[in-house]
């Protein structure tokens, strides 16, 4: 793959390749509109595979957060195209990595040494490159590690890129414009802390020190003295991505197995720690040889407070659902129904979550559940694909809900799709074994 010696920093420069992405879209729907008057009949599946490839290309040299958006956009895949859906997918492994010059100007940069001054072997050719940063292999008295180096630029164009591309997070979060500044303040505030190793670093301890108790479930040591605002340093894990171990023809026992350990691992975080791994993406999986699950990457924490935590978890309780009184007070304490609404709204957007939650906590309401079940993944596109044409939504000010249902929601989406491509049936409560030790920690579920 072609490796870039520069990446654009400069506000104007970024906004310069994104018009030019822009120009090349629009000339794209031109071209489309003209074979329709031909073809009435054409559907958008040219349309959709030339705008994802023309996007993708604009934001892959950009690097940062409008390609972090991308990725995040990649586990959408009720909300978008599939071609737009595989080709931004692409953001967590395959985008131009920065040349070897590059390297070992940016290590130094951030380290004030250069590579080879610090490891016994450095590969200058990276072995992942993603959109925040790129992964190389190092080693350091006999043990093999894998180092981090963040893009330069990347935190300092935060607030600009997303500024940038809001029109697509609109849409990726289903927003309106109006009063959605404390959603974009969340993604915002998350990808700053994305940016800071140290942050990153102190993370990863404390999660793989809470959880390294559960079985089948492994995690690198990290290196302080390794490591940086812009560098982190972490033992080199040995295995196969999640993501390509599903496409296997993998034995439905080691698909419970592997799946029972990711639902413990997030069950745990989520009700002992009140803080979690929120980018559930298979890219930040490994499948080791020895049949266990292996976390690498926990850039993005997303914490639980007590006034979010509690009534959430309270709504995944079927009869609290059911109990029309209950439900309306806890929608309200998560900010989906407002004294402001009118009649109309209010029963539209209670009905609207109450279906919605009915469906999404029904594994908590089992003993046993199969994310398997090609029917409870039916049920959700179906809803998907009916609120998502319905114009009600915007109609009625759609934006509805806590800041905190960002990322949670984007935890439990990813958690689903992971189990669902593992085929796996799980244990609901076995994770309550693993809570010994964590101050007042029983999940409401």
């Amino acid at each position: 793959m072609k490796t870039l010696d520069r990446i654009p920093t400069g506000k104007i420069e970024r906004a310069g390749q994104l018009v030019k992405t822009g120009i090349k879209v629009g000339g794209n729907y031109v071209k489309y509109y003209g074979k329709k008057l031909v073809t009435p009949g054409l559907d958008k599946e040219e349309l959709n595979e030339n705008n994802a490839s023309d996007i993708y290309d604009g934001l892959k040299n950009l690097k940062g957060s409008a390609l972090k958006v991308a990725q995040m956009l990649s586990m959408e895949k009720n909300l978008l195209p599939r071609a737009y859906v595989e080709r931004f997918s692409l953001a967590q492994f395959s985008v131009p990595p920065l040349s070897a010059p590059l390297v070992r100007k940016t290590f130094r940069k951030y380290f004030g040494k250069y590579p080879e001054e610090v490891f016994d072997t450095f590969n200058e050719n990276s072995i992942n490159a993603a959109s925040i940063g790129q992964v190389h292999k190092a080693s350091k008295k006999g043990t093999e590690l894998a180092v981090k180096i963040q893009y330069p630029g990347v935190a300092e164009s935060i607030s600009s890129d997303l500024a940038l591309v809001k029109p697509v997070a609109l849409r990726m979060f289903n927003l309106q414009a109006k009063d959605s500044d404390k959603y974009f303040k969340e993604v915002e505030h998350k990808l700053i802390e994305e940016t800071n190793y140290e942050l990153e670093l102190s993370q990863s301890v404390e999660i793989t020190t809470a959880c390294q108790h559960i079985p089948n479930l492994e995690f690198p040591r990290y290196y302080k003295e390794l490591s940086s605002e812009r560098i982190l340093t972490m033992d080199w894990m040995h295995g196969q991505h999640l993501g390509e171990f599903t496409k296997t023809a993998f034995d439905a026992d080691l698909g419970n197995k592997l799946g029972q350990t990711l639902w413990d691992f997030y069950m745990l975080q989520m009700h002992g720690l009140r803080k979690v791994h929120a980018d559930p993406h298979p890219g930040n999986f490994l499948v080791s040889e020895r049949d266990t699950l292996i976390a690498i990457d926990f850039g993005c924490i997303k914490e639980l407070p007590d006034e979010f935590y509690n009534p959430y978890f309270e709504l995944a309780q079927r009869d609290n659902i059911n109990d029309d009184e209950y439900l309306t007070q806890k929608l309200v304490d998560l900010e989906i129904l407002s004294s402001q609404d009118t009649p109309e709204e209010h029963r539209f957007f209670k009905a609207l979550f109450k279906e919605m939650l009915s469906l999404f906590t029904s594994p908590f309401n089992e003993a046993e559940f199969d994310f398997g079940d090609e029917v409870f993944w039916g049920r959700i596109a179906d809803l998907s694909e009916r609120y998502s044409k319905d114009e009600r939504i915007r109609r009625m000010n759609g934006n509805r809900g806590s800041k905190h249902f960002l990322y949670i929601n984007r935890t439990f989406f990813g958690l689903y799709n992971l189990l669902h491509d593992l085929k796996a049936k799980v244990t609901v409560k076995n994770f309550e074994k693993y809570l010994t030790g964590f101050p007042v920690r029983k999940a409401s579920a």
